[in-house]
């Protein structure tokens, strides 16, 4: 059977965070494809297109679902963050062989339950109307909620890495209740192939309760791994190698491929 995975990137980041993961499953036989979303993947620190920031998570699920059906096949989607969301979204539409999902934002309808979790829409609250305009992160908040295991120089390089993301994708990410196009729901019972959430223990954006309920809303097709010392952006993170290696053993168990 032909292995072929794609690979969707979250909020503020672009194709570069998820090359770990990509040489990883070339390395053993897979075609590995990391698509940038909408607006993403080109120079950080340039000026945004207008356009952006009317930009919306559905958006990024035509865009990744056109692309899906370039390919010929159904393959296997692995998404992170927001990417995780739209990876949801696109095997709903029957695109999809498997799909892992890594630290994924919360669908539609969930609220958050800690601290940590509304920390990131406060500080978007802060903003006025962030919903407006394209938005770029401060490294402050970043290195507290999302590279928390990286060491500074680390959490230096990868921030200087990342660019812009659309206001509306954040307002509907964690202001869903006043988006009139629910833009971030998903059709849990169109997803019928398997799939598994991956959750940083160490993770401040995404809480590991909030990914594990997740994980439980698919009923048999859904199975939890808890990623040890890990954060948000674990495919960077010393160690990020186990954590592939256990993704791309339970694929092969799912998808009936061999070594």
């Amino acid at each position: 059977m032909e292995r072929e995975i794609v690979l969707i990137h979250g909020a503020f980041a672009g194709p570069w965070c998820l090359e770990n993961y990509a040489a990883f499953f070339r390395g053993r036989g897979w075609t590995a494809h990391v698509p940038a979303l909408r607006f993403h993947g080109g120079d950080p620190s340039a000026e945004t297109d207008p356009a952006f920031a009317n930009t919306s998570v559905m958006d990024y699920t035509n865009d990744i679902a056109a692309f899906v059906e370039t390919l010929g096949t159904k393959p296997v989607l692995l998404g992170h963050a927001i990417g995780g969301v739209v990876a949801q979204q696109v095997a709903s539409r029957g695109l999809a062989s498997a799909i892992v999902l890594i630290n994924p934002n919360a669908p539609w309808g969930t609220l958050p339950t800690t601290d940590d979790e509304r920390a990131v829409p406060r500080a978007f609250m802060e903003l006025g109307p962030f919903w407006k305009k394209p938005l770029r992160v401060d490294f402050g908040l970043m290195a507290s909620a999302a590279l928390n295991k990286l060491d500074e120089p680390d959490q230096r390089r990868v921030f200087d890495k990342l660019g812009a993301e659309s206001g509306r994708v954040m307002f509907e990410m964690f202001f869903w209740m006043f988006d009139d196009h629910a833009a971030l729901k998903v059709d849990f019972d169109a997803v019928t192939c398997p799939l598994l959430v991956v959750s940083g223990t160490e993770d401040r954006a995404v809480n590991p309760e909030t990914c594990k309920a997740l994980a439980k809303r698919y009923g048999a097709r859904g199975t939890f791994l808890s990623a040890e010392g890990h954060a948000h952006f674990l495919f960077l993170e010393p160690g990020w190698e186990r954590v592939a290696g256990e993704i791309e053993a339970w694929l092969r168990r799912k998808t009936g491929t061999t070594q």
